[in-house]
């Protein structure tokens, strides 16, 4: 089933870290859709890459 996600797996996208996780991840987000980005702090502005897609968030990681 594929989600209506704007992100794909595997795929690279240049995001702005708008805000941080209570576990300590960065947010991201495109067209509004929350991507987790480990290792990030707010302001970061980074190529990222998509390793997990669920059906409201996803995992990423410093492309």
């Amino acid at each position: 089933m594929q989600s209506d996600a704007p992100v794909e797996a595997g795929e690279t996208y240049d995001v702005t870290i708008e805000d941080i996780a209570r576990e300590g991840d960065g947010i991201a987000r495109v067209s509004g859709f929350v991507i987790f980005v480990p290792n990030t702090q707010v302001g970061d502005e980074v190529t990222i890459k998509v390793n997990k897609v669920m059906r409201k968030f996803a995992f990423g990681e410093l492309a």
